[in-house]
């Protein structure tokens, strides 16, 4: 693979022109199809095979026009201090706004708070849901208006109005954190690379890259039904990945530089070293990203394999437009050591300081000469990071997460005043009667069973469908939609419902919110061991290849779970217990979201195995080229600690950028990667890997031989340039050669 690369870098430096217009027109027609794409929906949450999800099915089929997956509004009254509801002036009013949000174009129906005993039993407190025939993402900005003008109007006559639901929905808005995040990648792109040129160019191949990508992810919303998150992650992912890779090879072709190669070879033996290391941690993304498809939710499918192909591109900018780019900035370039002279370089302040150990090459020689401390002292920190994550709760996130300020936050907490917290989580409860004999004597059994159950507040009466063979019914617990008491009740109900089965021939299926969330985490659960096996599995039979050992791909994997487990300890002390909540601006706590998990194994695991793949290859380098194992883990961290310890920093700085995002879910993400890789290359792969090398030593790279004689030879380390290097010599050269052997 060494040798193939080479040879696409030094094509790629001499025919930069056309390279550099390639991707520019890439650019342009993503963008152009981009712009005139149609404007994407929400995504359609679906979780195939579910209780709830069959539910939702079940309803489209026998309550047809009943828009079961359209966007509700509820529009929540308060009457001002020492009034009530019930008072004509206010009832007055909710009637009018009753009547005027019934005029919408978008809206199916609108309940009459006095007529569906929808007001508080102390009468301060009512509501109105609005029905739409469109999911709340597809509501066209006439109805959203129209619903904040009518809250507005009743407000100005001295009611509290707020409106929840999703009918208000908006996409997530992202702060200036990652404008920041950009600016300190840029200002550690400079420290580590010398130059403005140097440092410039890991950020515009990033942004091309990532400008590919979610363009292309936009044009294709509409058509492939993707929600806005989807490009979110895409962008997180890709500006990170992009400039770490093109950070790599930068950072190689300096190196070759300084031992006097020429810019086109050195430009090559980058792409076909460095590059070659990129190549396989590009691929250890992409099974991670991919393979959230084993957890059978489309909607995660499609956002991990959007992301995925970000990356891809994100490796095809590192390999191709990157040496094109060198080739145009030419000297101005500097070989490693070498710093503009505006950074001082050039000056004989800078030359002893090159002549000196560099950081990297003194930690490693202090690891390994203690490494049985390093490591136990490490294992032991993230151990203790870890704990929190033992009483991890997993949940989704609910209005009860948004900030205050919002209409939608202070609608649930009017709701919960008024009617209890349950009120904001009912479960609607689907009898599927159309083979019982007695329809309606089975949807009674099923009503009075659940009265009887704890935790149950009301219950509605059924609403039959015009065939009369299937019903619906309203239950509203008494504890909050995201409390384990009320998971618990739905559990309860759809075991109260087996044996309703068989006495009635009645199923009973539990749908909602509610209990599409509960659902949805319960598969996220039962699919992460899968995945972990699936993900860690295949980059170990991966790492296998690249290293051609047994211990060190295995040793990279155990690492990579210690520093998982640490970062999911962090998520839960900030999120779930609220430690130092109020720096990030986590203003409610609660259980973590479902996803998180997952998503922490699937891209940190991607992103770990970047450091692991571009670290250890210049170790295994100087063990295959004759040094000692302890001095190759020195020759390595002198070579690669500068490239990863800056590479860090700038995926830390990325990912903290979308912790001031206003979407929970982005938010939690942002934290839990920046800290995720805040253990995984500082403490395991800066720490915990050098020690462990250094206590197997050539052990480490024990491989049994009947596997060598099978693995492919993907040639990481560049030995076959070596060989190259040999035979250019003696074609050019042979006599020299012919009077070397004769002396």
């Amino acid at each position: 693979m060494a040798t193939f690369l080479y040879k696409v870098g030094r094509l790629a430096f001499r025919r930069r022109h056309f390279v550099a217009l390639l991707w520019i027109a890439l650019l342009t027609l993503a963008g152009i199809g981009a712009a005139s794409a149609p404007a994407a929906g929400s995504t359609s949450f679906s979780i195939p095979g579910t209780e709830a999800q069959k539910a939702f099915d079940l309803l489209d089929q026998r309550f047809p026009g009943s828009s079961s997956n359209g966007a509700t509004a509820r529009v929540v009254f308060k009457a001002p201090s020492g009034e009530k509801m019930t008072d004509a002036d206010n009832k007055a009013t909710v009637e009018k706004t009753v009547k005027e949000l019934a005029d919408g174009s978008e809206v199916v129906s609108v309940s009459d708070p006095f007529t569906t005993n929808a007001v508080s039993k102390d009468g301060t407190v009512a509501y109105t849901s609005v029905k739409y025939d469109v999911a709340g993402m597809e509501l066209k900005d006439s109805s959203k208006n129209a619903l904040e003008d009518t809250a507005a109007q009743a407000r100005a006559t001295g009611l509290t109005v707020d409106v929840g639901g999703d009918a208000l929905q908006a996409a997530a808005e992202m702060g200036i954190g990652e404008i920041i995040g950009i600016a300190l990648a840029a200002v550690v792109l400079l420290i580590t690379l010398g130059s403005l040129v140097s440092a410039g160019l890991p950020l515009l191949t990033a942004i091309i890259g990532v400008g590919i990508g979610v363009s292309t992810i936009t044009a294709l919303a509409k058509t492939l039904d993707l929600g806005s998150t989807t490009s979110t992650l895409a962008m997180m992912i890709g500006l990170a990945v992009g400039i770490d890779y093109a950070l790599f090879i930068v950072s190689r072709y300096r190196a070759e530089l300084a031992e006097g190669r020429e810019r086109e070879e050195a430009a090559g033996r980058a792409v076909g070293t460095a590059g070659s290391a990129v190549v396989f941690a590009g691929l250890t993304v992409v099974i991670a990203l991919a393979g959230l498809a084993v957890v059978n939710v489309p909607m995660l499918t499609k956002m991990g394999v959007a992301a995925a192909g970000t990356v891809v591109v994100a490796v095809l900018i590192a390999l191709t437009m990157i040496p094109a780019l060198l080739g145009y900035a030419g000297r101005r370039i500097k070989p490693t050591g070498e710093k503009a002279k505006w950074l001082g370089g050039g000056s004989a302040k800078e030359a002893a300081k090159s002549a000196r150990p560099n950081m990297g090459t003194r930690w490693a020689s202090f690891v390994v000469r203690r490494p049985a401390a390093v490591l136990v002292l490490s294992v032991l920190g993230l151990g203790a990071i870890a704990l929190p994550a033992s009483q991890l709760q997993l949940g989704l996130p609910d209005d009860s997460s948004q900030p205050t300020s919002t209409t939608q936050r202070r609608a649930y907490d009017l709701l919960a005043e008024g009617f209890g917290p349950g009120f904001n989580g009912p479960l609607m409860i689907v009898v599927d009667a159309k083979n019982s004999d007695a329809p309606k004597a089975a949807v009674s059994t099923v009503t009075d069973k659940i009265k009887t159950l704890d935790d149950v507040v009301t219950v509605s009466p059924a609403a039959f469908n015009k065939a009369g063979d299937t019903a619906t019914i309203t239950v509203i617990p008494d504890s909050k939609p995201s409390s384990v008491t009320t998971e618990d009740l739905v559990h309860t109900i759809r075991d109260e419902g087996a044996g309703i089965k068989a006495d009635t021939d009645a199923q009973v299926l539990v749908t909602g919110t509610t209990a599409m969330n509960i659902d949805f985490s319960q598969r996220l659960n039962d699919a992460l061991i899968p995945y972990l096996g699936l993900v860690v599995g295949l980059a170990f039979l991966l790492l296998i290849v690249v290293f051609r050992s047994i211990l060190v791909p295995l040793k990279a994997a155990l690492g990579f779970l210690l520093s998982v487990l640490a970062s999911l300890g962090a998520v839960v002390a900030v999120f779930q217990w609220g430690w130092l909540a109020s720096l990030i601006g986590v203003e409610e706590t609660g259980p973590i979201m479902s996803m998180m998990p997952i998503f922490l194994v699937g891209v940190v695991f991607g992103l770990a195995m970047d450091y692991e793949v571009f670290l250890v290859t210049r170790m295994r380098e100087a063990y295959v080229h004759g040094e000692k194992p302890s001095q190759a883990v020195v020759t390595g961290f002198k070579h690669g600690a500068r490239v990863v310890t800056a590479a860090a920093v700038i995926m830390m700085a990325v990912f903290s950028g979308f912790i001031t995002s206003s979407e929970s879910m982005v938010k939690m993400i942002g934290f839990g990667l920046a800290v995720a890789v805040l253990f995984d290359a500082f403490v395991v792969r800066m720490a915990i890997v050098p020690a462990v090398l250094a206590l197997l030593g050539k052990r480490a790279w024990w491989l049994p031989k009947w596997l060598d004689r099978i693995l492919p030879n993907v040639d990481v380390e560049g030995e076959g340039l070596r060989k190259l290097d040999a035979e250019n010599s003696t074609d050019s050269d042979p006599d020299g050669d012919r009077e070397l052997v004769r002396a």
